[in-house]
């Protein structure tokens, strides 16, 4: 390819819209262009990348036996009504009608659609197990699409369902599928980790994510030294016995004028109410936090978390919690419709199902029966001390919904957890028998019963891939492409006009092609060599071959994108020197 000819159009500066350097790269490369918000064009040299990515997921799914079929973006509604997620989906997914009226949507996912065609297709045991994958364009209309390719309104995405008649079956294939994302991921090059993951509205026994380790990723994971790792959603706090009530005083109210906060608490206390053992620490104190749920019918509810003074509620935690609902604030206008409610000074004796407010509340799981605190009395100005869980109050049950910090411990008791970035690339599910139960699947088995069929789900993000190799893989300059990725093998770069030279660039071409490297060639007539070096920079091919005042002594310069090393390698030697392993 010729870059005189070569559909591109290079740019030095950055999208005032591009946040991170996957997306500043790859429109000033000219790989992509923005279309829409969160919908972008693939040029021919960011298609190019795309295939690559989509031949290695293509290797390893069918090494596992998985076949590849593809269903249209276009769907009915009915499917998607029948398990409930032409609700759940809430604004999120994209809805049109036909000309008839007929409601239909883009497809987010396809696990309906393939359920479907199995049951149409097979009856018996005999036709099991089958696993099918498409790699195909999905939707979700995103509030905030952001980041470029890496969260947008339309990406690529390798979806595939394995299809079993027993729970055994079910493990085998997921394990298949497990260990062909390792490949999968492992030949992309990027740095990832395997996450215990939150199945939410999905369901299923069992699910996982394989995360790309970056500062920039929307998720944060925990690890541990002893090999615990799970995405911050998915961690489970480690409950503390529960304490007997024998000898605890009574709890008291107190006046604490103008502490509407834990830190304006916890003073309030250390001034009035002195501890002889230690300082009063926010950590003593209950925190009483309400949202509103919005769920996916249009209704909402309130709700009330009940959390130690020190963490926070963790939004994408309470989230995963409450799914399919979403949360909202709980503004002036809901305080309005709670006059039993005394801001700044909420306690648990006026939430709960059977309290005057009737507004449902859950607790932390260390809020364990027989731990002591401090929290609002539901008076202007008052707190409640010495109030015992179990004994002075009880709620609604409990919810992993406060944040998860450093130092906590490890679920399984391997040691302190550390927290870290990272970027969703797949993510695998067992599923079990929550969409064949919803539309029917049932196969005969082999004792003439029928049998409901019990699958697994997994996917892996296709474009964003692309996005998030050059996230670990770029330098100031721009993309540096692994090899496997890489649009082209080399760029040769014609860095002289005189005929010995323009004829030798095109002779190392012809050379290089024969030998079966592909080469992208810049021989624009009109441009510096300046210019040429910084595309070449730019567009990240693993080899730079510069063909100028060298030629004439049988040399060219060859570059290393990833290294930098540059050295003069004799023509008559250049192909085997780029072909030898």
């Amino acid at each position: 390819m010729r870059m005189s000819q070569l559909f591109v159009r290079t740019l030095r500066d950055a999208p005032t819209d591009a946040e991170v350097p996957s997306h500043q790269l790859l429109v000033r490369a000219g790989y992509v262009r923005r279309a829409a918000p969160g919908i972008y064009t693939w040029l021919p040299l960011g298609l190019k990348v795309l295939g690559k990515v989509e031949q290695i997921v293509r290797e390893e799914m069918d090494a596992i036996g998985a076949q590849e079929v593809r269903f249209p973006a276009l769907l009915p509604r009915e499917p998607y009504e029948a398990t409930n997620r032409w609700t759940e989906y809430g604004p999120n997914l994209f809805r049109l009608q036909d000309r008839r009226g007929t409601d239909m949507l883009l497809g987010p996912t396809h696990e309906e659609m393939f359920t479907l065609l199995v049951k149409d297709l097979y009856g018996s045991y005999k036709d099991l197990p089958v696993t099918l994958y498409q790699i195909q364009t999905k939707y979700r209309d995103e509030a905030r699409p952001r980041a470029g390719i890496l969260r947008g309104r339309e990406f690529v995405m390798k979806d595939s369902y394995s299809f079993d008649l027993s729970d055994e079956g079910l493990e085998t294939s997921y394990r298949n599928h497990r260990d062909a994302y390792i490949r999968i991921f492992d030949r992309l090059g990027l740095e990832y980790v395997i996450v215990h993951a939150d199945s939410g509205a999905m369901g299923g026994s069992a699910s996982e994510e394989f995360l790309a380790v970056l500062p920039i990723g929307e998720d944060t994971f925990v690890r541990s030294p002893g090999g615990y790792a799970a995405n911050v959603e998915a961690v489970t706090t480690v409950v503390p016995e529960a304490i007997a009530f024998d000898g605890l005083p009574d709890s008291h109210v107190e006046d604490t004028p103008a502490t509407p906060t834990i830190e304006t608490l916890v003073d309030h206390l250390n001034e009035r109410f002195p501890r002889e053992d230690r300082p009063w620490a926010a950590g003593d104190t209950l925190k009483n936090v309400l949202v509103m749920l919005r769920h996916p019918d249009g209704s909402t509810e309130p709700l009330a978390i009940g959390v130690p003074g020190d963490r926070e509620v963790d939004t994408k935690r309470l989230e995963t919690q409450v799914s399919p609902a979403e949360v909202e604030a709980f503004d002036e206008v809901a305080f309005k419709n709670h006059p039993g409610l005394v801001k700044g000074y909420i306690g648990p004796g006026s939430l709960g199902t059977e309290s005057g407010t009737g507004i449902r509340y859950l607790l932390d799981p260390r809020v364990v029966p027989g731990t002591r605190w401090v929290t609002g009395a539901n008076q202007p100005g008052k707190h409640v001390l010495d109030l015992v869980a179990g004994r002075d109050f009880t709620a609604d049950g409990t919810i992993e919904a406060a944040e998860v910090r450093a130092g906590d411990p490890a679920p399984d008791g391997s040691g302190p957890l550390e927290l870290a970035r990272g970027m969703e690339m797949g993510h695998i599910f067992q599923l079990g028998r929550k969409f064949a139960e919803a539309l029917g699947l049932q196969v005969q088995g082999e004792d003439g019963k029928l049998a409901t069929v019990t699958m697994g789900s997994y996917g892996v993000g296709v474009s964003r891939a692309v996005a998030a190799v050059i996230e670990s893989s770029h330098d100031e300059l721009g993309i540096v492409w692994p090899k496997e990725l890489a649009p082209y093998d080399v760029h040769v770069v014609l860095a002289g006009k005189d005929d010995v030279t323009v004829a030798g660039a095109e002779q190392v071409v012809a050379d290089l092609e024969t030998a079966g490297v592909e080469v992208l060639f810049d021989d624009r007539p009109k441009v510096s060599p300046g210019v040429k070096f910084k595309d070449a920079e730019l567009l990240g091919m693993p080899t730079i071959v510069v063909v100028g005042r060298g030629y004439a002594e049988g040399l060219v310069e060859v570059k290393d994108r990833a290294t930098g090393e540059r050295r003069d390698v004799p023509v008559a030697d250049l192909v085997a020197v780029l072909t030898t392993p």
